[in-house]
């Protein structure tokens, strides 16, 4: 039986392209995948994150299983998992590998400092 990771309520997920080097070998495989990341809202981060762990040692695959703007559910493989608290409670950072027909890509180019989250050591980067 697979894991999961289930968003039940609020919007679909959006994806940002992940320009890092370090993801490039989690995309490694037969076929070509991209990785994205998504940052959710979440009560309980580091019990997520624990699930995510648990699986990986046990060499099973943990999904995202999420709807999109058409109200069709679509998973996607976690390959990297990270949770943040910030003032407005519990972030969960996924990074997935996604087909490159699955994700439509979300692009800001812009420099809007409203978007930035405050990270636990005061930077405004999850890294």
């Amino acid at each position: 039986m697979e894991d999961k990771i289930t968003i039940i309520e609020g919007p679909p997920p959006t994806f940002e392209a992940v320009p890092d080097g370090w993801a490039l070998g989690l995309s490694e495989g037969p076929i070509l995948n991209d990785i994205a990341v998504t940052r959710l809202r979440t009560y309980n981060g580091p019990s997520l994150v624990e699930r995510c762990h648990r699986a990986w040692r046990n060499h099973q695959p943990i999904h995202l299983e999420y709807r999109t703007e058409d109200g069709l559910q679509h998973q996607a493989p976690i390959v990297a998992a990270r949770t943040l608290e910030v003032d407005e409670g519990q972030i969960l950072i996924l990074w997935l590998r996604m087909e490159d027909q699955e994700v439509e890509l979300e692009l800001d180019y812009g420099d809007d400092e409203t978007d930035d989250f405050d990270y636990d050591d005061g930077s405004t980067t999850p890294f």
